[in-house]
């Protein structure tokens, strides 16, 4: 899907409540479980120890942690829409996540996001999105969060 291209702030504003876009499907690897279980310290079988998950899981094999789905956020927001004329994008905050449904070990998820509000600040808006990880062949998504963003102009 092609990344959206948003003319400034003014018009950023006036797609509060519209889909924004969707990214590109995203392949989960054990690899990346792996990586981001080196990374924070959480190398709980279910994700790291393919055998005992196949052995013991509901799944039947090892899954994603629920924060690394959440952390592919900013890049996969990237592939879906830039506003020119920004100085800078930060994350400010999350107001609500949920984990729905797990992501297998191969499994490929993408994102889409919605704008729900704008707030003007000095300097720039502060936006909200709700940000909703789907997976390939799968009805209930792997991750919905409401999440904060501040832009400056």
């Amino acid at each position: 899907m092609a990344k959206r291209v948003i003319a400034g702030i003014d018009e950023f504003k006036t797609l509060v409540g519209t889909t924004l876009g969707v990214s590109e499907w995203y392949e989960v690897t054990q690899h990346r479980i792996d990586a981001f279980a080196e990374a924070t310290g959480d190398d709980q079988a279910i994700h790291c120890d393919a055998p005992y998950a196949q052995q013991h899981s509901p799944y039947g094999t090892t899954i994603a942690h629920g924060y690394l789905t959440l952390s592919l956020g900013p890049a996969l927001a990237r592939q879906v829409f830039t506003i020119d004329g920004l100085r800078m994008a930060i994350n400010y905050g999350v107001n609500r996540v949920r984990f729905p449904n797990a992501v297998k070990v191969d499994s490929r998820v993408r994102l889409s996001i919605e704008l729900l509000e704008v707030k003007e600040f000095d300097g720039g808006v502060q936006a909200t999105f709700q940000q909703t990880f789907e997976i390939d062949g799968e009805a209930k998504p792997a991750c919905v969060a409401e999440t904060v963003g501040r832009l400056y102009v």
